[in-house]
């Protein structure tokens, strides 16, 4: 069943419903790759159908490394989804990547293990190789930022989005690894969600909200959970704006 999807969104941890989304209606979608986190929900948002699916479930009741990846992106793709911004709440590595900022990275650097990362794993399956140099649509990022900017929203364009394994935060060593690799942000999903929309022929492109500095990284001898989701909230607000712009452009 294919219909008319002019943007998809996979909400992270703080975005578990898309505010503003308008007449809405339910998709439980079966896929061959089994349950997804949870139904689509389809609406209207700024004169546009818009697909939305919280990542970890409604409730976050699924951490990263439970997070069903390609069952989420193919129950997507099936009801017509060819564009999907991916929303993450990250931690900031580089300096001026701290708490509230958002960012649309350009690579990615993948530390996660024991996920499912290819539609190829099913038995049977084509082998397929796909270009990654990229990891996230060129054009749809580009958008992205203009949109921002037509929003007056400042947004980081361009950065380097390490995934790790989670659900626990990193450690001080991990973190200086991370930022000895090349990395400016750190978070737990941004892998293999972006691989498989490549697969599939998504066009894909990511919001990354900083939600904290990563270990090591900050003033704080400690990150406190309560202020994580203060600034999580508050970045989370401005995601409708961005691509409320993005559709009108």
């Amino acid at each position: 069943m294919s219909l008319p999807i002019d943007l998809a969104v996979i909400g992270g941890s703080g975005l578990y419903k898309f505010p503003g989304l308008e007449n809405t209606e339910r998709h439980a979608v079966n896929t061959p790759y089994g349950a997804a986190s949870g139904d689509v929900v389809l609406g209207d948002f700024a004169g546009k159908r818009v697909a939305f699916m919280a990542r970890h479930g409604e409730s976050h009741s699924l951490p990263p490394h439970r997070v069903n990846y390609r069952a989420n992106l193919w129950a997507l793709h099936s009801l017509g989804a060819r564009r999907v911004i991916g929303v993450n709440a990250v931690g900031g590595i580089r300096a001026d990547m701290g708490p509230r900022v958002i960012v649309v990275p350009d690579q990615i650097i993948d530390y996660t293990h024991g996920r499912y990362t290819s539609y190829c794993d099913v038995e049977g399956a084509e082998v397929k190789h796909i270009d990654f140099s990229e990891p996230y649509t060129r054009a749809l990022r580009q958008s992205l930022v203009a949109a921002a900017a037509d929003a007056g929203i400042a947004v980081i364009d361009g950065g380097c989005y390490g995934a790790t394994q989670g659900p626990r935060l990193e450690t001080r060593a991990e973190i200086a690894r991370l930022k000895r690799d090349g990395c400016d942000l750190v978070g737990m999903t941004g892998m293999p969600e972006a691989a498989l929309a490549r697969e599939l022929e998504i066009d894909y492109a990511c919001l990354a909200l900083v939600a904290n500095f990563a270990a090591g990284c900050g003033d704080e001898e400690e990150i406190s959970i309560e202020e994580i989701f203060a600034h999580l909230a508050a970045a989370t607000a401005e995601v409708p704006k961005i691509l409320a712009a993005l559709l009108k452009s």
